[in-house]
């Protein structure tokens, strides 16, 4: 995967991480205090620092904004972070979480669980790991044992993404009210997410950032291509099996609280890469930050578009991707990636 890097030293790559730090913080600021609800923003400090936890203002921030824009940031770090791991381990591209079936994978196991044991809600992000990770590892065992096209494997993520979305069909048809919201989840968005309901995948996200960014070089040294690595002593396999375990956990724990989110491990591993190059620490840092604060930016838009009404954040989304999606496609068709 090649790439032309606009940001060339190490000073150039600080700033540009520092100034995407600031507008992460920017969106997030922005998040809290924008809605279809005008707030003042000396209302949105005081519900922050506790001066002020009864009124209509603080509850709004708190038990609304506040929790979204958590799941917004998580969720775009995840889900990015996800896609650039995805993309080094099977040296594709093309590959990310929705793309692949990894998405889907993890919404059918958590549907699977909403209508076998409602009240044990609890596990979702432990199965929509499950079925994350069986997405991922079947895309990842056809490339290896088949090599695969970079195109072929494509596909083939595709029809088992269509496989999975088809078992949530099943599920919603034969037990109705086993999702709550199934349009939301279908679509992807963060409305009446609460902090209870992030507590458990914000432990996974965290956890899982914290070992992809230890492994960063043993990702540099898989990027050289499975026999260099081989011969520079790394252990390929047991390597790309812990890596794809990390990206399972992340895209699931994403999505056990915001839904079939898609696109976002497309878009912005990509574009980092652009401005950064190929550095798998530099691109992982970068990927959460850029992931946040897109996805936090895709939801303000979601809310305030067309305010009062509000659309599902995972329509903004669609609407980015897919473009992005078929571009990338007619240039991989073209031979200059």
């Amino acid at each position: 995967m090649s790439s032309l890097r606009i940001f060339s030293t190490r000073r150039s790559d600080a700033i540009f991480w520092a100034g995407l730090c600031v507008l992460t913080l920017g969106a997030a600021a922005l998040g809290l205090w924008t809605g279809s609800v005008k707030l003042e923003p000396a209302q949105v400090l005081d519900a922050l620092t506790g001066r002020d936890g009864t009124s209509a203002a603080a509850r709004i921030v708190l038990y609304s904004r506040l929790p979204r824009t958590c799941a917004a940031m998580l969720a775009g770090a995840a889900l990015a972070v996800s896609g650039a791991v995805i993309q080094t381990v099977l040296d594709n591209p093309l590959a990310s979480p929705s793309v692949i079936g990894v998405n889907s994978g993890a919404g059918f196991a958590v549907a699977l669980v909403c209508a076998a044991a409602p009240l044990a809600q609890r596990y979702t992000p432990l199965a929509a790991f499950g079925g994350a990770l069986a997405g991922v590892l079947l895309v990842a065992g056809l490339s290896r044992r088949t090599g695969a096209s970079r195109m072929t494997v494509i596909l083939a993520g595709v029809a088992i993404s269509a496989m999975f979305s088809a078992g949530i069909d099943t599920v919603v048809t034969l037990a109705p009210d086993a999702i709550s919201g199934v349009t939301d989840f279908r679509i992807g968005g963060f409305t009446g997410v609460t902090m209870a309901q992030l507590a458990p995948a914000a432990g996974v996200i965290f956890a899982g950032l914290g070992i992809v960014l230890s492994l960063s070089r043993q990702m540099d040294i898989l990027a050289l291509g499975s026999d260099t690595a081989q011969s520079l002593g790394l252990s390929v396999g047991p390597v790309r099996f812990i890596l794809l375990v990390l990206a399972a956990a992340l895209a699931g724990a994403a999505v056990s609280f915001c839904g079939l989110m898609g696109f976002v491990g497309l878009i912005v591993p990509h574009t980092m890469r652009r401005l950064l190059g190929e550095g798998s620490l530099s691109l992982m840092v970068s990927s959460a930050l850029g992931g946040a604060f897109f996805v936090t930016m895709c939801d303000l838009a979601a809310r305030v578009l067309f305010s009062p009404f509000e659309l599902p954040v995972g329509i903004i989304l669609a609407f980015a991707g897919a473009p992005f999606f078929l571009w990338l496609l007619f240039k991989q068709r073209g031979g200059r990636t």
